[in-house]
């Protein structure tokens, strides 16, 4: 590649890095935000149809209480059923019964998931910036063409990043259950 000058190459190879490092950490924080979700309710079954869970051992859950503004459900078990249970211990230290929390509103705006989203949308925007800042350094041809490809590219992704910073992570915007206490 004559007229590509080392410097150029490693910048734009920085600017992919950096890029490719926060889709990484928006991976891993909706793969986490899953499981933790998952491990919350980890033999616990929802039915729909009834708006009830289901413990391992076979005791319903009903609603108990219901905030619409916030879209969160609070479901128990009755407090007999589970102070009667063998596996109390392992399930819950309430003596007024299991309890889970189920949230139908976007679970985003939970403080990790900002700062996840937050801190990905920081690194796209400085490898655009060291894009812009090679671009207009580089010379013509080929250089240009590619640094400014990759540019509208990354340009792109922030814009779709930023736009989605108020809405779920993908994996878990239908996932918004978890353990209220006990």
């Amino acid at each position: 590649m004559a007229g590509v000058s080392l410097e150029c190459i490693l910048m734009w190879g920085y600017a992919v890095s950096l890029g490719a490092i926060a889709l990484l950490l928006e991976w891993v924080a909706s793969h986490a935000s899953r499981r933790s979700i998952g491990a919350s309710t980890t033999g616990f079954r929802y039915h729909t149809e009834k708006d009830i869970w289901t413990c391992p051992k076979d005791q319903h859950l009903f609603p108990i209480f219901s905030d619409h503004a916030r879209g969160v459900v609070v479901y128990r078990a009755p407090a007999s059923a589970c102070n009667a249970c063998p596996s109390k211990a392992a399930c819950t230290d309430s003596d007024h019964g299991r309890e889970i929390e189920r949230s139908s509103v976007s679970d985003m705006r939970s403080g990790m998931k900002t700062f996840h989203r937050a801190v990905s949308l920081t690194l796209l925007a400085l490898a655009g910036l060291i894009l812009a800042v090679e671009l207009f350094r580089a010379g013509s041809g080929y250089p240009r063409i590619v640094l400014a490809t990759t540019l509208a590219l990354f340009c792109a992704i922030i814009r779709r990043a930023s736009a989605k910073l108020g809405e779920p992570l993908k994996s878990t915007q239908n996932a918004g259950e978890r353990i209220a206490r006990g």
